[in-house]
């Protein structure tokens, strides 16, 4: 059972927002703190929606909460309407791994940053920069 009734629940999830999250304002003021400017946000046209790109290496950066996209090592299922729940996040872990399937078969390079990886931000940085050096020839 719900803590909540159902308007109350429907204007809550209605509040949660898609773009310019925290989780992804604190990513990008990494990136730019480590001198990584060069991509865009939130990009039209491209398979996804990825939070970010590197259009020219196409590379697509997704930034995804633990809860929302299903995270192997700390989703914590709601202990109400749990079958809804359920279903629900097994879509999104469904459609992120289609999404990246039809990038890869595009060209592009698709990078999941969990939200649990923004503790300790040094890994994805250089997970970036790694993949950027590699797609656009550099060696380092």
């Amino acid at each position: 059972m719900d803590t909540f009734d159902r308007e109350t629940r429907s204007r809550i999830m209605f509040a949660v927002k898609s773009k310019n999250t925290g989780l992804e304002n604190k990513f990008f003021a990494l990136l730019n703190q480590a001198g990584i400017r060069n991509y865009k946000k939130h990009p039209e046209n491209v398979k996804g929606s990825p939070d970010l790109i590197f259009r020219k290496e196409k590379i697509a950066v997704f930034i995804d909460s633990c809860f929302w996209h299903g995270c192997p090592k700390h989703l914590r299922r709601p202990a109400s309407n749990q079958e809804y729940w359920t279903a629900k996040i097994a879509r999104n872990v469904a459609r992120d791994r289609k999404i990246r399937a039809e990038l890869r078969r595009d060209g592009w390079s698709a990078l999941r940053i969990w939200e649990h990886d923004l503790k300790s931000p040094e890994k994805s940085i250089r997970k970036i920069q790694r993949t950027l050096d590699k797609r656009s020839g550099n060696k380092r």
